[in-house]
Protein backbone atom coordinates (compact mmCIF):
# COMPACT_ATOMS: atom_id res chain seq x y z
CA UNK A 1 0.00 0.00 0.00
CA UNK A 2 1.59 3.59 -0.81
CA UNK A 3 1.90 6.09 1.65
CA UNK A 4 -0.72 7.87 -0.20
CA UNK A 5 -3.01 5.43 -0.09
CA UNK A 6 -2.84 4.99 4.05
CA UNK A 7 -3.06 8.79 4.07
CA UNK A 8 -6.31 8.88 2.39
CA UNK A 9 -7.54 5.78 4.49
CA UNK A 10 -6.71 7.15 7.92
CA UNK A 11 -8.21 10.45 7.13
CA UNK A 12 -11.58 9.09 6.25
CA UNK A 13 -10.89 6.97 9.42
CA UNK A 14 -10.40 9.62 11.89
CA UNK A 15 -13.31 11.48 10.77
CA UNK A 16 -16.80 10.45 12.45
CA UNK A 17 -19.37 9.15 9.96
CA UNK A 18 -22.74 10.91 11.05
CA UNK A 19 -25.92 8.53 9.54
CA UNK A 20 -29.22 9.96 9.52
CA UNK A 21 -31.37 8.61 12.23
CA UNK A 22 -34.78 7.10 11.61
CA UNK A 23 -37.29 6.67 13.94
CA UNK A 24 -40.32 4.97 14.18
CA UNK A 25 -43.23 5.86 16.39
CA UNK A 26 -46.22 3.55 17.27
CA UNK A 27 -48.66 4.87 17.86
CA UNK A 28 -52.53 4.47 18.16
CA UNK A 29 -55.22 6.40 15.79
CA UNK A 30 -56.07 9.93 16.95
CA UNK A 31 -52.52 11.12 17.69
CA UNK A 32 -52.52 11.35 13.83
CA UNK A 33 -52.37 15.17 13.91
CA UNK A 34 -50.00 15.77 16.69
CA UNK A 35 -47.75 14.29 15.49
CA UNK A 36 -47.74 15.64 12.49
CA UNK A 37 -46.57 19.62 13.87
CA UNK A 38 -44.29 17.62 16.61
CA UNK A 39 -42.03 15.95 14.25
CA UNK A 40 -40.78 19.01 12.28
CA UNK A 41 -40.22 20.69 15.45
CA UNK A 42 -38.62 17.81 17.20
CA UNK A 43 -36.73 17.53 14.31
CA UNK A 44 -35.35 21.25 13.80
CA UNK A 45 -34.51 20.73 18.09
CA UNK A 46 -32.55 18.05 16.88
CA UNK A 47 -29.94 19.08 14.39
CA UNK A 48 -29.60 22.28 16.25
CA UNK A 49 -28.65 20.20 19.30
CA UNK A 50 -26.40 17.30 17.61
CA UNK A 51 -25.50 19.23 13.79
CA UNK A 52 -27.24 15.71 13.02
CA UNK A 53 -30.18 15.18 10.40
CA UNK A 54 -33.38 12.82 12.19
CA UNK A 55 -36.49 11.37 9.91
CA UNK A 56 -39.59 10.56 11.41
CA UNK A 57 -41.78 7.38 10.98
CA UNK A 58 -45.31 7.01 12.08
CA UNK A 59 -47.44 4.08 12.23
CA UNK A 60 -51.18 4.63 13.12
CA UNK A 61 -53.91 2.22 14.39
CA UNK A 62 -56.16 0.92 17.31
CA UNK A 63 -54.08 1.11 20.13
CA UNK A 64 -53.87 -2.52 21.61
CA UNK A 65 -53.46 -3.27 17.79
CA UNK A 66 -50.50 -1.72 17.52
CA UNK A 67 -49.30 -2.67 20.77
CA UNK A 68 -49.80 -6.36 19.47
CA UNK A 69 -47.83 -5.32 16.02
CA UNK A 70 -45.04 -4.34 18.30
CA UNK A 71 -45.09 -7.71 20.10
CA UNK A 72 -45.17 -9.42 16.85
CA UNK A 73 -42.01 -7.92 15.58
CA UNK A 74 -42.84 -4.57 14.42
CA UNK A 75 -39.47 -2.80 15.17
CA UNK A 76 -40.58 0.77 16.83
CA UNK A 77 -38.15 2.88 18.36
CA UNK A 78 -40.93 4.43 20.73
CA UNK A 79 -44.39 3.93 21.56
CA UNK A 80 -47.14 6.37 22.13
CA UNK A 81 -50.16 4.65 23.36
CA UNK A 82 -53.33 5.71 25.54
CA UNK A 83 -52.98 3.14 27.80
CA UNK A 84 -50.10 2.15 30.43
CA UNK A 85 -51.45 -1.60 29.78
CA UNK A 86 -50.72 -1.79 26.13
CA UNK A 87 -46.98 -0.59 27.17
CA UNK A 88 -46.76 -3.74 29.47
CA UNK A 89 -48.28 -5.82 26.88
CA UNK A 90 -44.99 -4.83 25.44
CA UNK A 91 -42.99 -5.60 28.22
CA UNK A 92 -44.72 -8.93 29.57
CA UNK A 93 -45.32 -10.70 26.51
CA UNK A 94 -42.76 -8.97 23.70
CA UNK A 95 -39.88 -8.29 26.16
CA UNK A 96 -38.77 -5.32 23.69
CA UNK A 97 -39.21 -2.83 26.93
CA UNK A 98 -37.59 -3.11 30.06
CA UNK A 99 -39.84 -2.97 33.13
CA UNK A 100 -40.01 0.23 35.30
CA UNK A 101 -40.92 2.58 31.56
CA UNK A 102 -43.41 4.45 33.77
CA UNK A 103 -39.99 5.66 35.71
CA UNK A 104 -38.22 7.22 33.31
CA UNK A 105 -39.99 9.97 32.35
CA UNK A 106 -42.12 12.26 34.82
CA UNK A 107 -45.90 12.40 35.17
CA UNK A 108 -45.51 8.29 34.97
CA UNK A 109 -44.58 8.96 31.21
CA UNK A 110 -47.46 10.47 30.60
CA UNK A 111 -47.27 13.74 28.98
CA UNK A 112 -50.34 14.73 28.27
CA UNK A 113 -53.97 13.96 28.71
CA UNK A 114 -56.98 13.77 27.64
CA UNK A 115 -60.95 12.66 28.24
CA UNK A 116 -64.18 11.25 26.72
CA UNK A 117 -66.68 13.94 24.92
CA UNK A 118 -69.49 13.52 23.17
CA UNK A 119 -69.41 14.92 19.70
CA UNK A 120 -73.40 15.62 18.30
CA UNK A 121 -74.64 16.43 14.57
CA UNK A 122 -74.90 20.27 14.59
CA UNK A 123 -78.12 21.31 16.38
CA UNK A 124 -77.85 18.15 18.73
CA UNK A 125 -81.31 16.92 16.90
CA UNK A 126 -81.40 14.15 19.51
CA UNK A 127 -80.93 16.55 22.22
CA UNK A 128 -78.05 14.51 24.08
CA UNK A 129 -76.15 16.39 26.91
CA UNK A 130 -75.20 13.09 29.22
CA UNK A 131 -74.20 9.36 28.62
CA UNK A 132 -77.69 8.96 30.43
CA UNK A 133 -78.48 9.78 26.53
CA UNK A 134 -76.58 7.42 25.01
CA UNK A 135 -79.11 4.52 26.10
CA UNK A 136 -82.64 5.96 24.99
CA UNK A 137 -84.14 4.20 21.93
CA UNK A 138 -83.37 5.14 18.35
CA UNK A 139 -80.02 7.00 19.68
CA UNK A 140 -76.99 5.33 17.52
CA UNK A 141 -73.40 5.46 19.25
CA UNK A 142 -70.81 5.47 16.98
CA UNK A 143 -67.54 3.98 19.28
CA UNK A 144 -64.66 1.56 18.73
CA UNK A 145 -63.72 -1.60 19.71
CA UNK A 146 -63.10 -1.60 23.00
CA UNK A 147 -60.69 -5.06 22.73
CA UNK A 148 -58.74 -3.19 20.02
CA UNK A 149 -58.78 0.07 21.16
CA UNK A 150 -57.65 1.98 24.12
CA UNK A 151 -60.06 4.96 22.87
CA UNK A 152 -62.78 2.21 23.42
CA UNK A 153 -61.70 0.71 26.49
CA UNK A 154 -61.39 4.97 28.24
CA UNK A 155 -65.70 5.25 26.83
CA UNK A 156 -66.55 1.46 28.10
CA UNK A 157 -64.73 3.06 31.81
CA UNK A 158 -66.21 6.33 31.60
CA UNK A 159 -69.52 5.26 30.82
CA UNK A 160 -69.40 2.10 33.87
CA UNK A 161 -67.87 4.78 36.44
CA UNK A 162 -70.77 7.31 35.57
CA UNK A 163 -73.77 4.27 36.01
CA UNK A 164 -72.02 3.77 39.81
CA UNK A 165 -72.24 7.86 40.78
CA UNK A 166 -75.62 7.43 40.35
CA UNK A 167 -77.89 7.58 43.24
CA UNK A 168 -77.69 4.00 44.05
CA UNK A 169 -75.34 2.97 41.64
CA UNK A 170 -73.69 -0.54 42.19
CA UNK A 171 -71.72 -2.97 39.58
CA UNK A 172 -74.83 -4.44 38.49
CA UNK A 173 -76.69 -1.28 37.50
CA UNK A 174 -73.42 -0.07 35.70
CA UNK A 175 -73.14 -3.51 33.80
CA UNK A 176 -76.70 -3.01 32.28
CA UNK A 177 -76.30 0.78 31.65
CA UNK A 178 -72.65 -0.19 29.89
CA UNK A 179 -75.05 -3.51 27.67
CA UNK A 180 -77.57 -0.38 27.03
CA UNK A 181 -75.10 1.82 25.63
CA UNK A 182 -73.46 -0.78 23.45
CA UNK A 183 -76.48 -1.76 22.43
CA UNK A 184 -77.14 1.11 20.62
CA UNK A 185 -73.57 0.69 19.05
CA UNK A 186 -74.13 -0.19 14.86
CA UNK A 187 -70.56 -0.93 14.26
CA UNK A 188 -67.13 -1.29 15.93
CA UNK A 189 -64.14 0.21 14.34
CA UNK A 190 -60.50 -0.78 15.14
CA UNK A 191 -59.57 2.13 16.43
CA UNK A 192 -60.64 5.86 17.06
CA UNK A 193 -59.74 7.74 13.89
CA UNK A 194 -62.05 4.23 11.56
CA UNK A 195 -65.24 5.69 14.21
CA UNK A 196 -64.65 9.02 13.34
CA UNK A 197 -64.95 8.13 9.47
CA UNK A 198 -67.80 6.17 9.99
CA UNK A 199 -69.66 9.49 12.11
CA UNK A 200 -67.99 11.77 9.54
CA UNK A 201 -67.78 10.46 5.94
CA UNK A 202 -70.20 7.85 6.40
CA UNK A 203 -73.05 9.65 8.16
CA UNK A 204 -73.70 6.74 10.41
CA UNK A 205 -74.88 7.73 14.04
CA UNK A 206 -76.15 10.07 16.21
CA UNK A 207 -73.12 10.71 19.18
CA UNK A 208 -69.20 9.68 18.54
CA UNK A 209 -67.63 9.19 21.70
CA UNK A 210 -63.91 10.28 21.43
CA UNK A 211 -60.88 12.09 22.96
CA UNK A 212 -61.39 15.49 23.22
CA UNK A 213 -58.70 15.98 20.76
CA UNK A 214 -60.03 14.10 18.01
CA UNK A 215 -62.57 16.94 18.19
CA UNK A 216 -60.20 19.60 17.25
CA UNK A 217 -58.83 16.94 14.34
CA UNK A 218 -62.83 17.26 13.16
CA UNK A 219 -62.87 20.64 13.19
CA UNK A 220 -59.59 20.64 10.97
CA UNK A 221 -60.56 18.24 8.55
CA UNK A 222 -64.56 18.70 7.81
CA UNK A 223 -65.17 22.17 9.51
CA UNK A 224 -66.48 23.40 12.50
CA UNK A 225 -70.33 23.87 10.89
CA UNK A 226 -71.55 20.24 11.07
CA UNK A 227 -70.94 18.98 14.79
CA UNK A 228 -70.88 20.11 18.49
CA UNK A 229 -69.20 18.68 21.18
CA UNK A 230 -70.97 17.75 24.06
CA UNK A 231 -68.87 17.72 27.55
CA UNK A 232 -70.52 14.80 29.97
CA UNK A 233 -71.33 15.86 33.89
CA UNK A 234 -68.48 13.28 34.47
CA UNK A 235 -65.95 11.94 32.44
CA UNK A 236 -62.75 9.64 32.97
CA UNK A 237 -59.57 11.13 32.67
CA UNK A 238 -56.83 9.23 30.13
CA UNK A 239 -52.91 9.71 31.02
CA UNK A 240 -51.32 9.30 27.68
CA UNK A 241 -48.05 7.21 27.97
CA UNK A 242 -45.01 6.69 25.79
CA UNK A 243 -41.81 4.92 26.03
CA UNK A 244 -38.42 3.75 24.28
CA UNK A 245 -38.45 0.21 22.80
CA UNK A 246 -35.45 -0.81 24.53
CA UNK A 247 -34.74 -4.13 22.40
CA UNK A 248 -35.03 -2.39 18.79
CA UNK A 249 -33.23 0.86 20.11
CA UNK A 250 -30.37 -1.06 21.39
CA UNK A 251 -30.47 -2.73 18.28
CA UNK A 252 -30.32 -0.12 15.86
CA UNK A 253 -28.42 2.25 18.19
CA UNK A 254 -30.99 4.83 17.98
CA UNK A 255 -31.38 5.31 22.16
CA UNK A 256 -30.06 8.77 21.78
CA UNK A 257 -32.50 10.43 19.28
CA UNK A 258 -35.40 7.91 20.60
CA UNK A 259 -35.02 9.11 24.18
CA UNK A 260 -34.68 12.90 23.28
CA UNK A 261 -37.65 12.22 20.77
CA UNK A 262 -39.41 11.74 24.10
CA UNK A 263 -38.26 13.89 26.51
CA UNK A 264 -38.91 16.93 24.27
CA UNK A 265 -42.62 16.09 24.43
CA UNK A 266 -42.00 17.95 28.00
CA UNK A 267 -40.63 20.92 26.37
CA UNK A 268 -42.48 23.98 26.46
CA UNK A 269 -42.47 23.72 22.64
CA UNK A 270 -43.57 20.16 23.08
CA UNK A 271 -46.58 21.40 25.81
CA UNK A 272 -47.68 23.96 23.71
CA UNK A 273 -48.19 21.37 20.74
CA UNK A 274 -49.70 19.53 22.52
CA UNK A 275 -52.18 22.30 23.80
CA UNK A 276 -52.81 23.54 20.20
CA UNK A 277 -53.95 20.05 19.39
CA UNK A 278 -56.11 20.09 22.13
CA UNK A 279 -54.33 17.45 24.44
CA UNK A 280 -54.02 18.92 28.22
CA UNK A 281 -50.60 19.89 28.82
CA UNK A 282 -48.64 19.42 32.12
CA UNK A 283 -46.68 22.55 31.94
CA UNK A 284 -48.58 24.58 34.30
CA UNK A 285 -47.71 28.05 32.51
CA UNK A 286 -48.49 26.58 29.01
CA UNK A 287 -51.81 25.16 30.71
CA UNK A 288 -52.73 28.26 31.88
CA UNK A 289 -52.38 30.23 28.59
CA UNK A 290 -54.92 27.17 26.93
CA UNK A 291 -57.07 27.63 29.76
CA UNK A 292 -60.13 28.83 28.18
CA UNK A 293 -59.84 25.98 25.67
CA UNK A 294 -60.15 23.17 28.49
CA UNK A 295 -63.33 23.06 30.27
CA UNK A 296 -63.65 22.00 33.67
CA UNK A 297 -65.10 18.75 33.90
CA UNK A 298 -65.42 16.35 36.76
CA UNK A 299 -63.11 13.50 36.37
CA UNK A 300 -62.33 10.21 37.98
CA UNK A 301 -59.21 7.95 36.98
CA UNK A 302 -58.88 4.59 36.34
CA UNK A 303 -58.13 3.87 40.25
CA UNK A 304 -61.58 3.80 40.42
CA UNK A 305 -61.16 0.30 38.98
CA UNK A 306 -58.03 -0.86 40.90
CA UNK A 307 -55.74 0.70 38.24
CA UNK A 308 -55.90 -0.35 34.44
CA UNK A 309 -54.40 -3.83 34.90
CA UNK A 310 -57.39 -4.98 36.98
CA UNK A 311 -59.70 -3.22 34.78
CA UNK A 312 -57.94 -5.39 31.23
CA UNK A 313 -58.18 -8.35 33.18
CA UNK A 314 -61.71 -7.90 34.56
CA UNK A 315 -63.59 -6.27 32.11
CA UNK A 316 -61.72 -7.05 28.39
CA UNK A 317 -59.07 -9.65 29.07
CA UNK A 318 -60.77 -12.93 26.64
CA UNK A 319 -64.24 -14.11 28.54
CA UNK A 320 -64.53 -10.59 30.67
CA UNK A 321 -67.15 -8.55 31.09
CA UNK A 322 -67.26 -6.70 28.01
CA UNK A 323 -67.28 -10.31 25.78
CA UNK A 324 -70.26 -11.20 28.61
CA UNK A 325 -71.69 -8.15 27.24
CA UNK A 326 -71.01 -8.53 23.65
CA UNK A 327 -72.08 -12.16 23.88
CA UNK A 328 -75.52 -11.25 25.58
CA UNK A 329 -76.11 -8.40 23.28
CA UNK A 330 -75.38 -10.73 19.78
CA UNK A 331 -78.24 -13.21 21.36
CA UNK A 332 -80.50 -10.62 20.98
Amino acid sequence: MSRLLAAVLAAFIAVPAFADVTLLNVSYDVMRDFYKDYNPAFAKYYDAKFKDKVTLQQSHGGSSKQARSVIDGLEADVVTMNQSTDIDAIVEKGKQINAGWEKRLPNEAAPFSSLQVLIVRKGNPKGIKDWNDLTKPGVQVIVPNPKTSGNGRYTYLAAWGYALKQAGGTDAKARQFVTDVFKNVPVLDAGGRGATTTFMQRQIGDVLVTFENEAEMIAREFGRGGFEVVYPSVSIDADLPVAVVDKVVDKKGTRKAAEEYLKYLWSPEGQEIAAQNYLRPRDPAVAAKYAKQFPNVKLFGVSDFGGLQKAQKVHFDDGGVYDQIAASIAKK
